[in-house]
């Protein structure tokens, strides 16, 4: 019996998911790239149904809230925009999706950075305290195994005859 109830779940587990998971593909926005500099360009792209409508995506961040309409059909389906971060703040912006019926279809982020700088976070006023305490270790952890090599070879060839 309790194999029964443990089958009969999974079952049903499997079934729901079989059910959920279409809807859950078709709920899908994108941007590419992840990272850009200011200035740069991202493709937003949303699953929406081109039929339904254009599709409505939210940008907000740092500095933004601002709506940008739908204006390409996508090549893999859906559809698409482009936004230009000329004059975005550094940070990281978030974007939703509304399709023209009104479902929503998701949402995705992507990080605007400085032009021609390392990303945001690093460079050499980081924090480096993580970096020198495993560089340490593996600074020890070669010397201990040179010590035990040298020792087991000294034993080798002092052993009486």
């Amino acid at each position: 019996m309790k194999a029964q109830t443990i089958l009969g779940s999974a079952a049903l587990g499997a079934g729901l998911g079989t059910l959920l998971l279409p809807a859950a593909a078709l709920a899908d926005t994108t941007v590419s790239p992840a990272t850009t500099p200011v200035g740069g360009t991202v493709v937003l792209t949303s699953t929406c149904n081109p039929k339904s409508g254009d599709a409505l995506f939210r940008v907000t961040g740092p500095d933004r809230d601002q709506n940008v309409r739908s204006t390409t059909a996508a090549a893999g389906g859906g559809l698409s925009a482009e936004l230009f971060t000329a004059g975005f703040t550094l940070g990281t912006y978030t974007v939703t999706a509304t399709c023209g019926d009104g479902t929503t279809s998701g949402s995705a982020t992507f990080t605007v950075t400085p032009i021609g700088a390392a990303p945001a976070g690093t460079g050499t006023d980081s924090d480096t305290t993580g970096l020198l305490a495993t560089g340490s270790t593996l600074v020890a952890a070669a010397a201990t195994s040179a010590l035990i090599l040298t020792r087991r070879r000294r034993r080798r060839t002092t052993a009486p005859a």
